[in-house]
Order: structure tokens, then sequence, then C-alpha cells
């Protein structure tokens, strides 16, 4: 079952059954990997899914999109608000190469990170572990651990106190 298919079930059906091991496990033959906690809330678009690698208790809230042309790795306890986006497409600046050319740049988002409701992961960043995003924010430029980012473009306006070995630790995704 092609990505497209795999969606159109997923938002029409699966993503809304209670059962969570059913939605996980219907997750985990559309993306490259997932972990054992993995919540995605239909609606939510990719282009392949198989090039999405997620982390344990991985939690994407409404609307989310991932334009996965190149691989997007996602650490664990890492929680996206509504409507986030995430591309690795990219293209010509070039209007005569760009009629025929597409490329795409990975994106890495480390552990324990959220992303703000409407925020936009352009291609090629890095996202280091424990930052917060803010709502809305466009990053086009890869942010360094512990940093809380904001605006368009977004900015580092703090660093971020890290507690070691929270990765894996559980819990629920914050309130969007």
């Amino acid at each position: 079952m092609d990505s497209l298919r795999k969606a159109r079930a997923y938002n029409d059906d699966i993503g809304y059954q209670d059962d969570e091991a059913t939605k996980a496990a219907f997750i985990s033959t559309w993306f490259g990997s997932s972990g054992p906690v993995c919540r995605v809330t239909p609606p939510f678009r990719c282009d392949y899914g198989i090039n999405i690698n997620v982390g344990d208790n991985f939690y994407a809230n409404y609307d989310c999109v991932v334009i996965d042309c190149a691989k997007v790795k996602i650490g664990a306890n890492v929680f996206l608000g509504p409507a986030v986006h995430i591309y690795t497409a990219t293209h010509p600046l070039d209007a005569v190469e760009r009629r025929s050319v597409e490329s795409a740049l990975p994106v890495t988002i480390g552990n324990d990170v959220w992303i703000g409701g409407k925020a936009s992961v352009l291609p090629g960043v890095e996202i280091g572990d424990g930052c917060v995003i803010g709502a809305g924010a466009v990053v086009n430029r890869s942010i360094p651990p512990y940093s809380l980012a904001v605006g368009c473009p977004a900015r580092v306006v703090k660093r971020l106190e890290g507690k070691a070995g929270s990765a894996g630790a559980g819990g629920e995704p914050p309130a969007s």
C-alpha cells in the first residue's frame, strides 16, 4: 500500500480508533521506524512515510505534514503541536533550473523536543536535544541543544536547562 493510501486509511479510519496498539502497529508499517509509543492525531500527511523515523513517546497533534523526500529523524519524547510542517524538499533559486531540478536535505530533531503549533522546519535543519520551538516559528537554520527558539525566522532567545538522562522518561505531551 503506497503512502497516499496509507494516509487515507489512517486519516479516515484507523487514526480514530480507540485502540492505541492498532494505531501504533499501522504507523510501524507506514514509517521507516517508530518507538512502541507513537501517537499521531489525524489528519496527518507525508510524501512517503518510509523516510520518517521517530523514537519512543512521539506525539503529533492535528494537521501535521512531513514532506519526507529525504530522511526525517525524530528522537524520543518529541511533541509536535497542531499543524507543524516539516519539509525536506528544496528547489534551485534559478527559475530555469527549477523547472527540472528538485533536491532534498534531511531534517533531524533530537530527544525531548517540543515544537509549537504551526511551526515550520525547513530542509537541512537540525534541532538539538531539549529544545522548545515557539508556535508559528520558521526554523530555517539549526538550533543548538536546550534552546528556546521563536519567530520568523526562528532565533534562539533563551538557553534552557537540560536534565541528564531525560530521553526515554515517557509522559504525556504538553497541551498545545
